[in-house]
């Protein structure tokens, strides 16, 4: 029997009712019948604040067959008992030095107890843990059923695209009237597997960009689905507003705020005016804090597998958004990188995406970076005259000769700031370092960019380890597309 104490001691007697809490203490009580005595001894498994063995030694008969824990109080609480191990040399006899004298009935009583209170816990525990297994292996097989989509993510029979998504449901009807019938003149846009048009909901007294997704392509359902479970739970500042969707008379089409200023490539590359430096520099951190958000800040990670200038879209004000969500992969977060089918644009795939399938956040960071050289020198990916020189080729080599600001766009007329120039030229080379794992993160290109964090170093041979880039074998997927293909949701018109 245990006296229980009143003072410190008092956790070890209450914690000991419950053997299945953390298991920290062992609890020796051992009978030594050359001096008729009991000795009671504790050892600590791993709370170095206890003294890692005591020990208490008291006569057998003045205790009575108890140990009074005052005697041997420890000067820690909140200690667990480990495990119960009693043993006894002592003869079945009638002797007054017998451990529990006189009542052996009693002693057995309490055994039974001490093992009762420690199996059946055990086992209600191992019963709860393999219901709870047996739930979650039930559930992974039921979405092994549903079978995955091409991009890895668990793609049910029947999506309820109702219950799924905060926008709301437009009838096809709406979309035909809002586009005079998808007529030619309200068409803003082409791409790899669909069009956009411009639409106007007189109703809601709002200008909209409709997506009409090509019911003749292969994977047009599962892109369609794909773009409204991702984008429907992604609420910033820089990602392209989603309004809502249309699935009806085998049309898939989806509904998005309208962006008058375009899309980037046709300020850049195209007969538009072009792009003040302070423009050119508000959307870099545009983009960079949408890829933060999508990284880091939303829910789940989401890999964007697009980005390009034909995606970045400017508002009234030349206010940055990220679009077309097609392609976009959300991240399992136990993964850093996913091995998927290549889809996306040649320019702006990162060396290691093409060569292997692993998409990942750096992926997505290589991307950004064709995008910043291209703000910062207003070149395509591969000019028209020299398509054997990829635009990070040529910005590095002046990079290493240190004429870098030669890179500065000269429709700008030298109207920049240098430091910022430099800047944007320096973050562009250091996203597209040929090592995925030298890239930025999303949160450190911005306070570059903010001029917060000192410039990078880049190493002179970066390029020089670079793996070459071996023929890539063209997905099923609908944006595999080439330098030139315009945006699904450009405009201005």
């Amino acid at each position: 029997m245990l006296n229980s104490p009143s003072s410190c001691s008092s956790n070890i007697i209450n914690q000991s009712k419950n053997i299945l809490v953390l298991f920290s203490l062992l609890l020796v009580l051992s009978y030594l019948p050359k001096t008729n005595s009991l000795l009671f001894n504790i050892t600590n498994f791993d709370d170095p604040t206890v003294a890692s063995n005591m020990s208490y030694q008291g006569d057998g008969k003045s205790t009575n067959g108890s140990i009074d824990l005052n005697k041997v109080c420890l000067s820690t609480e909140s200690n667990v008992i480990h495990s119960w191990e009693f043993s006894s040399n002592l003869e079945d006899s009638n002797s007054t030095t017998s451990l529990v004298e006189g009542n052996d009935g009693k002693g057995s009583l309490k055994t039974v107890i001490v093992v009762v209170a420690v199996i059946v816990p055990v086992i209600l525990v191992f019963l709860i843990a393999s219901i709870v297994g047996w739930v979650i292996v039930k559930r992974k097989r039921k979405n092994c059923d549903e079978g995955l989509d091409e991009y890895g993510i668990p793609f049910p029979k029947k999506f309820d695209l109702d219950k799924a998504t905060i926008p709301r449901r437009f009838e096809y009807s709406e979309l035909v009237a809002a586009t005079n019938g998808f007529d030619d003149d309200r068409m803003l846009g082409r791409g790899g597997y669909g069009q956009v048009y411009k639409g106007a909901l007189s109703y809601l007294g709002k200008i909209v960009a409709v997506k009409r997704i090509f019911a003749d392509f292969e994977n047009s359902e599962r892109v369609f689905i794909n773009e409204v479970r991702i984008i429907s739970r992604l609420i910033h500042r820089n990602l392209v507003q989603f309004i809502g969707w249309c699935h009806e008379q085998d049309e898939l089409l989806l509904v998005f705020e309208y962006m008058p200023n375009g899309s980037l490539d046709t300020h850049l590359f195209g007969d538009k005016k072009s792009l003040a430096w302070e423009v050119r520099y508000k959307v870099a951190l545009g983009v960079a804090n949408a890829l933060r958000y999508l990284h880091d800040d939303a829910e789940q990670c989401v890999l964007h597998r697009d980005i390009k200038s034909a995606n970045v879209l400017l508002d009234t004000d030349f206010s940055t958004k990220l679009g077309d969500f097609g392609m976009a992969k959300l991240v399992d977060p136990m993964l850093r990188t996913q091995r998927t089918d290549v889809v996306g644009t040649y320019g702006y795939l990162a060396p290691e995406y093409i060569n292997g399938g692993r998409a990942s956040k750096e992926s997505d960071m290589y991307s950004f970076g064709i995008v910043a050289l291209e703000l910062a020198t207003g070149r395509r990916f591969f000019q028209d005259g020299d398509f054997h020189v990829p635009l990070m080729n040529w910005v590095w080599g002046l990079y290493v000769e240190g004429n870098l600001m030669c890179a500065a766009d000269e429709k700008l007329n030298m109207e920049f700031d240098v430091s910022e120039m430099k800047s944007l030229l320096i973050v562009g080379l250091w996203c597209t370092h040929s090592n995925d794992k030298e890239r930025p993160k999303a949160y450190e290109v911005i306070k570059v960019l903010q001029l917060e964090m000192a410039l990078p170093e880049l190493p002179l041979d970066m390029h020089d380890r670079a793996p070459p880039i071996v023929p890539f074998r063209q997905s099923n997927g609908p944006s595999m597309a080439p330098p030139m293909t315009n945006s699904l949701i450009t405009s201005g018109r």
